[in-house]
């Protein structure tokens, strides 16, 4: 399965993997990782990356697990004494965007983005539609 890539790939030197303008426009990724989050992941780990009883606050644990740790659970899943996350590695709808919903927690666990759909958002770029299409099957 191919991962689709936005527009929003942080370079080297770069850890942050969103970008929110000073007016608090969030870049499409980190939009659209709002909305693929709230699609597939929100009903374990809680509304705004919160945590729940069902999954942990990812906000909390984003603070310290590396983005490639964060890819090996999303992909592989994980159990820890009686709660388990299932590994969602086939899951077009999870790993076409996986990229995003890392950037919205990301944003979210650094607090540069609040609670709530982010209000102010930028356009989704060609790239990434291509990405999408591509990903999903659908080009």
């Amino acid at each position: 399965m191919v991962i689709a890539q936005t527009e929003n790939k942080p370079s080297a030197d770069e850890e942050k993997p969103y970008s929110i303008a000073a007016d608090g426009t969030v870049d499409w990724s980190t939009f659209n990782g709002y909305r693929r989050y709230h699609a597939s992941c929100h009903v374990c780990h809680g509304p705004d990356g919160l945590g729940s009883s069902f999954g942990p606050n990812l906000t909390d644990s984003l603070k310290t697990m590396p983005q490639e740790q964060f890819m090996e659970v999303v992909v592989n899943g994980k159990q820890d004494r009686e709660k388990k996350m299932p590994a969602l590695g086939t899951d077009r709808n999870v790993m076409c965007y996986i990229n995003d919903i890392y950037a919205y927690l990301k944003a979210r666990s650094d607090g540069a983005i609040g609670r709530g759909r982010p209000a102010k958002y930028g356009k989704k770029s060609e790239e990434a539609a291509q990405a999408e299409a591509n990903c999903m099957g659908t080009d």
